[in-house]
């Protein structure tokens, strides 16, 4: 994976917004349960009340307030509050009436202050309305019901009333005893927030204030809030899914460019290393592997890191007491995903070998369907293909059975985790040492949390798959080509235009004990043809090889036009020859966009003189369409003859300086090759020619006959001269011609 990292460069800045709005939208998503949380809290609970320090006091309140405040208490609320009136009959008093109807003369309201300022007010009221309830509290036990207010108050909520009564025995208590109710409210912190609200409430109501108005205020404030940032939230998925796309691609495409192009610069030593069926699931299967890979990844893997650290950071942050649950959670789920990752990783290599595999078995039936109906072996690859489909799906559906067991695990541990939770939360909120919108926070954390594993166990589906097919694909890109272009390409000499020779060449394939060729010394002119012929296996076409340089040689050298092949620019080398394999290849279009392969720009008078010379005009006529007449993919439209004829006349149309005929004759018959020949032998010219055959009819004018024996050359010259000295060349003669040919 790390070897195709490159691949993302291009895409770098798209990526980095891809990872940015992640952020976003992972914020988004983390932030709403804690806006729910406060909505519970704060809306419903609290009436919609957020800080204990009032807005608004009656001076009743005020100095019930500040008897059990410190000096530094009163000080703080001394600089913030302002005594106002609400009987004054100008814009501000009617203002303060409307907010305020209850208020008699004169209230205090709060300044306009910043928020440190705002949360130190509430510590303050929070902490005088815990000293202000230890202290009744601590009357109640001492003087029993009979002290004013105490009882009621304690019992059944806030009441002013009773409190402003009980505040002539507040100012009579000891400094000292105020002081230990202080301290004792400081430490129970818990419980602050929850009484500072209450009497808060208790303040707006005695002003008349319009608390269900608040309520809703706040709510729909709230609820607003959440759904802009959900729809921001949105946008950023939107978003991120468009540039993951355009990403992953992105990366496919230069991928399929590259390996594709890799592939073309091949030899024939690569082809031999690697099969086609192979390399056709390398670029495309493999590369899609990685594409989806990289679609998900970006979206998942990245966002679930984020998700599941900001997770736990949020849920601790709601309740430390309560973390443990998370951490055990974790573990399970961590636990759990490498133990089904051990079980199914070394399938996904061994899946995409069966890829390759049955590739492999269909490529084979479909190509070779004529003989497989011709020998009436339809059974036999049948079962070779459901062996090959039944290995994969086997294979397949055990990976997948794996995998899928993560999701009722994973659904498991969070409705387990659900339920743990609410069972602690109830206690602790029985307690009051946590919130109800706390727990539903944290419990909505939670599930965030193992949603941030349960997107990463997907993408563990994805890596493993995608690590093999990435290795795969590296393994092609990385093959060093044992033909490279020259540093310092020779220029080829124009004074020898389509000389051909042959230096003591040696030749061994690959894996090989002994040399395919051994020796091989000769040299083919212009305008005259040099045939080679000899038995099956004796090299024939490794020859041809050799020249276009398909295999280097071993040792020796083949010199084109002065210059070694392997110092010479590999296009220009190949721009020499016109070659004709010994199976025509045809690529699906026209036939005349067949002729015109090796030269683009022939005209339509040299196409039809390259099908005539071909022999081919006259099956070409035929056709309704002519030259534009449709050629299906491999030329499976054609017989085997017109096959062979439309590539000699490919290689005509080309116009080169050398022709390779590889025993490009055989699918002919006598006459079409006769006169084949004699069109060749006018059209040519200059040329040289290089006739690899069997049939001794076919290259018995040549001027130069090469006969080979074992990778040796046993017998050069003419066809005359061979039937006198080589006696190899003889036997090959006689097993063909009458004995009057012979003579």
């Amino acid at each position: 994976m790390i070897k195709l990292a490159k691949y993302l460069k291009p895409f770098l800045i798209g990526l980095i917004a891809a990872i940015v709005l992640l952020f976003g939208q992972a914020i988004s998503d983390l932030s709403l349960p804690n806006y729910m949380s406060n909505i519970v809290n704060i809306g419903i609970q609290q009436n919609g009340i957020e800080h204990p320090a009032p807005d608004a006091i009656s001076q009743s309140a005020m100095n019930l307030m500040t008897t059990v405040m410190t000096a530094n208490e009163k000080q703080l609320l001394d600089e913030n509050y302002e005594l106002v009136s609400v009987t004054d009959k100008n814009a501000e008093g009617e203002i303060y009436k409307s907010l305020y109807p209850n208020a008699v003369a004169q209230i205090y309201v709060k300044k306009d202050i910043d928020e440190p300022v705002n949360l130190a007010l509430d510590s303050t009221f929070e902490t005088s309305t815990g000293t202000l309830m230890n202290l009744l509290l601590d009357m109640v036990d001492q003087h029993g019901q009979d002290s004013p207010g105490t009882a009621s108050t304690v019992s059944s909520g806030i009441d002013l009333t009773q409190l402003y009564q009980a505040q002539l025995m507040l100012e009579t208590l000891p400094e000292t005893k105020i002081a230990a109710a202080h301290e004792k409210a400081i430490n129970n912190e818990t419980s602050l927030k929850q009484s500072g609200i209450m009497f808060a409430k208790a303040f707006y109501d005695e002003l008349g204030m319009d608390i269900s108005g608040m309520q809703t205020a706040y709510i729909l404030r709230v609820g607003l809030l959440m759904l802009a940032i959900a729809l921001l939230g949105g946008l950023a998925t939107v978003l991120v899914s468009l540039l993951s796309s355009r990403i992953a691609a992105g990366v496919a495409r230069n991928l399929r460019k590259d390996v594709f192009e890799k592939i073309e610069s091949f030899s024939n030593v690569e082809f031999d290393k690697f099969s086609v069926s192979s390399l056709i699931t390398r670029c495309t299967n493999d590369i899609t592997q990685i594409q989806q890979l990289l679609m998900m990844g970006i979206r998942m893997i990245c966002y679930a890191p984020i998700m599941g650290i900001g997770g736990i950071i949020m849920a601790v942050n709601k309740s430390v007491s309560m973390s443990w649950i998370i951490a055990v959670a974790c573990i399970v789920l961590v636990g759990m995903i490498m133990i089904i990752m051990a079980i199914a990783m070394p399938k996904f290599k061994i899946i995409q070998s069966m890829v390759d595999k049955l590739n492999l078995v269909s490529r084979e039936n479909l190509s070779g369907m004529m003989v497989i109906r011709a020998f009436g072996t339809k059974r036999h690859e049948k079962k070779r293909f459901e062996k090959a489909n039944g290995d994969l799906t086997e294979t397949n559906l055990f990976v997948n059975r794996v995998m899928v067991s993560l999701m009722p695990i994973m659904m498991l541990v969070m409705n387990g985790v659900t339920l743990i939770i609410v069972w602690v939360g109830a206690h602790q909120i029985a307690s009051s040492s946590m919130q109800v919108g706390d727990m539903m926070a944290f419990m909505q954390y939670a599930i965030q949390i193992i949603t941030a594993f349960l997107m990463l166990s997907m993408t563990f589906i994805l890596v493993p798959r995608a690590a093999v097919s990435a290795g795969r694909i590296a393994e092609v890109l990385g093959t060093k080509n044992s033909i490279d272009e020259p540093q310092n390409p020779k220029y080829f000499n124009a004074a020898k235009k389509g000389h051909v020779e042959f230096k003591h060449v040696h030749f061994r394939y690959h894996g090989a004990e002994e040399d395919a060729l051994s020796d091989i010394t000769f040299t083919a002119k212009p305008g005259q043809t040099t045939a080679i012929i000899g038995s099956t296996g004796s090299g024939k076409s490794t020859i041809a090889s050799l020249m276009l340089r398909f295999y280097d040689v071993s040792t020796g050298q083949i010199i084109i036009d002065g210059v070694d092949v392997r110092e010479a620019n590999l296009k220009e080398l190949r721009s020499k020859f016109g070659y004709v394999p010994q199976r025509g290849v045809l690529l699906s279009g026209t036939i005349a966009s067949n002729l015109r392969y090796g030269k683009k720009d022939a005209t339509d008078a040299e196409v039809e003189t390259a099908a005539k010379v071909a022999q081919a005009l006259e099956f070409i006529s035929e056709k309704p369409e002519g030259l534009e007449s449709e050629i299906a993919q491999g030329g499976t439209n054609v017989s085997g003859g017109q096959k062979q004829r439309l590539s000699i006349g490919r290689a005509l149309a080309k116009e080169p300086e050398i022709f390779i005929f590889d025993d490009s004759f055989s699918a002919l018959d006598l006459k079409t090759d006769a006169a084949l020949r004699k069109a060749l032998k006018e059209h040519t010219g200059d040329s040289t020619v290089i006739v690899v055959a069997q049939r001794v009819s076919t290259i018995m004018n040549a001027e130069q006959i090469i006969v080979l024996d074992e990778g040796k050359i046993v017998g050069c010259g003419t066809h005359k001269e061979l039937l006198k000295d080589c006696p190899q060349y003889y036997e090959i003669a006689s097993s063909q011609l009458s004995g009057e040919e012979l003579a």
